[in-house]
C-alpha cells in the first residue's frame, strides 16, 4: 500500500494550529506524507518563533523532517494577525484551509484531512455561521447522516447533539437522532479495529431518569433507540446512567458510546485520554480526523502548546485510510 497523503490544515492562524504543527512535523513525517493545506507566511512565523531547523517548501516537494511543503490556500493577508485574538482574517484563513482539503480529499488528491483546531469566533468575525469544522465538513461534503467523534485508547463517543444550548437539547433528541449515531458506530468501529463492536448508550438525566423521577426521555426516546438497533443485529445496551457508564467503559465493558450531548461526552474522555484523545467526523464519503482541544489562544506563540492530539489525530486518519 502506497504512503497516506495527509493534508495537515493549519486552522486559526491566531492560536496553536501552526506550532503544534511545527513541533509535530518530525513524527507526521514517519506516520505518512504530509501536506501543510495553510498559509506560508504563518508557517514561517511558527519556524521563527520556535527557532527550528526546517523550512516551508513548495507544496509538489516531498515531506522530510527538514522541509514542510505547503500549499497556499488563502487570499487573506496574515501578516497583521497578532496571537491570541479574535481576527476576522484569521477567521476566513481557517475556512478557506478547511475547504481547499475537503476539495482536495474529494478530488482524491490527499487520502485523509487531519485538522488543527479552528476557533468559534473568529468564524463569527468573518460572518462564516457554523459551529465548528463538523458542520462545514458535512455541508460541503452534502453528508445528511454524521456524528462527531472522540477516540482514544481503544474507546469511541459518538454524540448525538453538538454544538448547542443545554436548553435547546432536549428538543433536538429523538429516537431516529440516537439509533443514527449507533449505526455509524456500528460502521466505524471495525475500522479501528473492534469487531464485533460493543455499543453502550448513555442516558440523558441522572440515575437514567430513576423510573421517570428525573425525566422520561430515557423510556420515550433512548430505550425504543436501542431495542431498534438490537433488532438489526448491532450489540447496543442502554440507557445507562452516565457517570457509571464511563467507569465500566474505562474497564473495557464497551468498545463505543452514544452520548446525549456534547459534554457528556467530552468531559469523559479527556480525563480518559488527553492528549491521545482524537476528534473524527464520522459518516463523511472522506476521511477526517483533527485534534481534541481547541485554539489555546492563551498560551499562543509561548512554545508550550502540545503536539501530542495532532499526532495521535494523523495516526488514526492512516488507521481509516488503510481499512477504508
Amino acid at each position: 500500500m502506497s504512503i497516506p497523503r495527509l493534508a495537515i490544515t493549519l486552522g486559526d492562524v491566531a492560536g496553536i494550529g501552526p506550532e503544534i504543527v511545527v513541533k509535530a512535523w518530525p513524527r507526521l513525517c514517519e506516520i505518512g506524507a504530509p501536506v501543510v493545506y495553510g498559509d506560508v507566511f504563518s508557517l514561517q512565523r511558527a519556524i521563527q518563533q520556535l527557532k527550528g531547523d526546517c523550512r516551508v517548501v513548495e507544496e509538489s516537494h516531498p515531506a522530510n523532517p527538514h522541509q514542510i511543503p505547503c500549499r497556499q490556500c488563502t487570499r487573506e493577508n496574515l501578516e497583521s494577525v497578532q496571537l491570541g485574538k479574535v481576527c476576522r482574517e484569521a477567521g476566513q484563513a481557517a475556512y478557506d484551509f478547511l475547504v481547499a482539503g475537503i476539495e482536495a480529499a474529494q478530488k482524491g488528491i490527499i487520502d485523509a484531512i487531519v485538522t488543527a483546531p479552528l476557533h468559534k469566533e473568529g468564524l463569527r468575525a468573518a460572518d462564516l455561521h457554523y459551529p465548528g469544522h463538523t458542520e462545514i465538513l458535512a455541508e460541503k461534503t452534502n453528508t445528511p447522516h454524521y456524528a462527531m467523534v472522540l477516540y482514544g485508547d481503544d474507546l469511541a463517543v459518538a454524540h448525538v447533539t453538538l454544538h448547542c444550548a443545554l436548553r435547546d437539547v432536549f428538543a433536538k433528541l429523538s429516537t431516529e437522532a440516537v439509533l443514527e449515531k449507533i449505526r455509524l458506530l456500528q460502521d466505524l468501529l471495525p475500522r479501528l479495529g473492534k469487531k464485533p463492536p460493543r455499543i453502550a448508550v448513555a442516558a440523558l438525566n441522572p440515575h437514567g431518569s430513576d423510573g421517570g423521577l428525573f425525566g422520561d426521555e430515557e423510556e420515550k426516546i433512548i430505550a425504543p433507540a436501542v431495542r431498534l438497533a438490537r433488532a438489526e443485529g448491532i450489540d447496543a445496551s442502554g440507557p445507562h446512567p452516565a457517570d457509571t457508564l464511563f467507569v465500566l467503559a474505562n474497564k473495557g465493558d464497551f468498545d463505543g458510546i452514544v452520548a446525549m450531548y456534547h459534554d457528556e461526552g467530552h468531559i469523559a474522555m479527556k480525563l480518559r485520554s488527553g492528549p491521545r484523545c482524537v476528534n473524527i467526523t464520522s459518516g463523511l464519503p472522506i476521511i477526517r480526523t483533527s485534534v481534541a482541544h481547541g485554539t489555546a489562544y492563551n498560551i499562543a506563540g509561548q512554545n508550550i502548546a502540545e503536539e501530542g492530539s495532532l499526532i495521535a489525530a494523523a495516526e488514526v486518519a492512516v488507521l481509516l485510510v488503510q481499512h477504508r
